[in-house]
């Protein structure tokens, strides 16, 4: 089992900068994925960016390659999301989820952080 915890949402300014993260309680199994998706207003949730637990492998949309970056500190089980850059577009609720697959079908989720892009 494992649990999710975001935080660090909050409002910016376009081309702002944030930072979430996702706490992980239980340990990862080594093949997970954790993910950071979102879901903006009236759109579907979204694939965000992914990096496998056990390596170094990382994955991206192609909405936030460049601007964002996905990284994890093990020793304290957490998993950050830079996001550099921002636009209207990223105005969202952001999820963190734990799967197998880099892309979708994840088995958790947490409950969510907003970030809100404004002028």
């Amino acid at each position: 089992q494992v649990q999710l915890a975001e935080s660090g949402g909050g409002p910016v300014q376009v081309g702002g900068s944030l930072r979430l993260s996702c706490a992980i309680s239980g340990r990862p199994y080594s093949s997970y994925v954790i993910a950071w998706v979102r879901q903006g207003p009236g759109k579907e949730r979204e694939f965000v960016a992914s990096a496998r637990w056990s390596d170094s492998r990382t994955y991206y949309a192609d909405s936030v390659k460049g601007r964002f970056n996905i990284s994890k500190d093990k020793a304290k089980n957490t998993v950050y999301l830079q996001m550099n850059g921002l636009k209207f577009e990223d105005t969202a609720v952001y999820f963190c989820a734990a799967g197998t697959s880099p892309y979708d079908g994840y088995f958790y989720y947490g409950q969510g952080t907003q970030v809100t892009v404004s002028s």
